[in-house]
């Protein structure tokens, strides 16, 4: 007994100590994370200095020891995209493993803890590696630095140059590299022999940086076509294909769209993917036909291996208009086991059940609800008692909240909740988050809290106007007293139509939806869940409305932004 009691006390031992190694390290690597002024500067540049990323990413790799030979000895699938990247990479990830390959993954950003960004056979690498390996590359850049001209990487440059330092240690057989942001530019661009390219949806997003139409957008994304390199598409609007295809020529990059992935296969059989929603058939379409150029290639010579031409790329195809060859039972066994955790998931607890789904474009939205108002029904129907549905949303960067918001009022929720990407906050001030994976420098506290305000004034202004164009509502008459003058006023000054009529509908919107803005994640979930999520604050909370209570079951959407997602995730648990 007094054996095992020494055993299991060294075991913690050893595990506090290698938690500790672990949140010095990650407290290291925010230092390398730009702040918000220096953000801002950047952005009135208008992203001038962004030409020299790739560039510096290649000194950064050499003072690490590692040469772009190094990097070419790496058998990388590189994918860019706005929509759907990392799903297409998760299921390309499960597909190769399933088939026997050792298998490596870099992914941005992370939901819960930054290593898991470094995933080598799907999953993500321990404490105790990733420090190791950080403390390595730091060490390497920090020796180095007096010499250089650029000091030091930023914070996804340097997880970029990690993820290179990772791959070759393992091993791996296959690299699966997500783009960043955009592609032309970005730090993961400087391999310059991949396999294969994939481009998945695109879409508006990262506007300030990327441009602000969609074709300035696909020029960023096709900047990761390499010359000879088979690059492969998922549909995409006209604007953005003719740009696709046009830089595909420039670059001599033999381009193919890939049709979506059927139900069925030829012989009839289910393709069932472990990733809920409609457009992940579009992904795992773009995944089936990358890891096919991929396998094919690993089983050729690759010193006698020429440049694939157009042709030779056409037969590689496997996947037309109107069905899908057989696939390989690993195949299909690799796209119904995928997980990726924060993309239309759902944590069933008691009386509560989360959906998860870190939407912030308008596209993914709209996918976001249709698969939202699909399983909640569904889930509902198993549902005796009451059951109440609460919207928790934040938006971040650049994104036009009235966009992502607008198809969300159209839901029925029963109340919207709104909050920043900070875990906890103590008396209305913002904490430091006990967890420094989740540290943001990047944005100010006042600035995330303005955001909250106006996303939740927002939404109460187009509730309010769904409203007005009820006519039953239009002809009631009667004042709502229990409007309350706070709302009434913050509503008044932004923007509403004046006159008694309007006073009146905002009133109504009591009756219509609840809304409630937070300081932190845990304070809304405390409120949201009504105090059955034991994991949030224990802080008393503000009493909910009497229209909220004693439901047998609370449906709650998680959307807007994948840092919250991960946040609530991060407070929960993951099922």
């Amino acid at each position: 007994m007094t054996t095992k009691f020494l055993r299991t006390l060294s075991s913690v031992a050893s595990s506090a100590e290698i938690n500790k190694k672990y949140e010095e390290a990650v407290t290291k690597l925010n230092t390398l994370q730009s702040n918000a002024q220096t953000l801002e500067k950047i952005r009135k540049q208008g992203g001038k200095r962004s030409e020299q990323n790739v560039p510096n990413m290649i000194k950064f790799a050499e003072r690490v020891g590692i040469s772009l030979d190094d990097v070419d000895k790496l058998s990388i699938i590189h994918v860019s995209g706005t929509k759907g990247k990392g799903s297409t990479c998760a299921f390309c990830e499960s597909i190769l493993r399933h088939q026997g390959y050792k298998t490596g993954f870099f992914s941005s950003p992370h939901l819960v803890e930054v290593r898991e960004r470094f995933r080598i056979d799907g999953i993500p690498i321990s404490r105790e590696k990733f420090t190791n390996y950080f403390w390595d590359v730091l060490g390497k850049l920090e020796k180095t630095k007096k010499s250089a001209e650029d000091p030091m990487p930023a914070y996804f440059a340097f997880l970029t140059v990690m993820s290179l330092h990772v791959f070759l240690k393992e091993k791996v057989d296959v690299a699966i590299m997500e783009v960043g942001i955009g592609g032309q530019y970005d730090s993961t661009n400087l391999v310059r022999k991949p396999v294969v390219c994939g481009v998945s949806s695109l879409g508006l997003d990262h506007t300030s940086i990327l441009g602000e139409t969609i074709d300035k957008i696909a020029w960023h994304k096709a900047g990761i076509f390499k010359p000879g390199v088979p690059a492969f598409t998922s549909l995409q609007q006209e604007a953005a294909l003719n740009v696709l295809q046009n830089r595909a020529k420039e670059i001599g990059c033999p381009l193919t769209i890939v049709p979506s992935l059927p139900m069925l296969d030829s012989n009839g059989d289910d393709i069932t993917l472990g990733i809920s929603g409609t457009m992940q058939r579009h992904n795992a379409a773009l995944a089936v036909q990358l890891c096919k150029v991929w396998t094919d290639s690993r089983q050729k010579d690759q010193s006698q291996q020429e440049a694939p031409s157009e042709d030779d790329n056409n037969h590689q195809f496997i996947l037309n208009h109107t069905e899908v060859k057989t696939l390989p039972t690993a195949v299909t066994e690799g796209l119904r086991q995928c997980r990726w955790d924060g993309r239309d998931q759902r944590i069933h607890k008691t009386g509560v059940s989360y959906y998860l789904d870190g939407a912030h474009t308008l596209e993914s939205v709209q996918q976001c609800i249709e698969w939202f108002k699909t399983s909640s029904a569904e889930e509902s129907k198993q549902i005796s008692g009451r059951v109440i549905r609460i919207l928790l949303f934040n938006s971040t960067g650049d994104r036009e909240a009235n966009v992502l918001i607008e198809p969300l009022v159209d839901c029925g929720f029963d109340a919207a909740v709104f909050c920043p990407n900070i875990l906890f906050s103590t008396s209305n001030t913002v904490a430091c988050t006990p967890k420094k994976d989740a540290t943001n420098l990047t944005v100010t506290k006042e600035s995330q809290l303005n955001r909250v305000l106006a996303n939740m004034l927002l939404f109460e202004r187009l509730a309010v106007k769904k409203l007005q164009q009820q006519k039953h509502e239009k002809e009631s008459t009667q004042t709502d007293t229990s409007c309350s003058a706070a709302k009434k006023s913050k509503l008044d000054n932004d923007s509403l139509e004046n006159g008694d009529n309007s006073q009146h509908t905002v009133c109504m919107i009591e009756d219509s939806v609840i809304t409630k803005d937070f300081p932190c994640i845990s304070s809304a979930l405390t409120w949201a869940t009504q105090g059955r999520e034991p994991n949030t604050s224990l802080q008393s909370f503000t009493e909910v409305p009497s229209k909220l209570r004693n439901a047998e079951h609370i449906q709650i959407l998680v959307t807007g932004s994948i840092h919250l997602v991960g946040g609530v995730i991060g407070l929960i648990g993951s099922e």
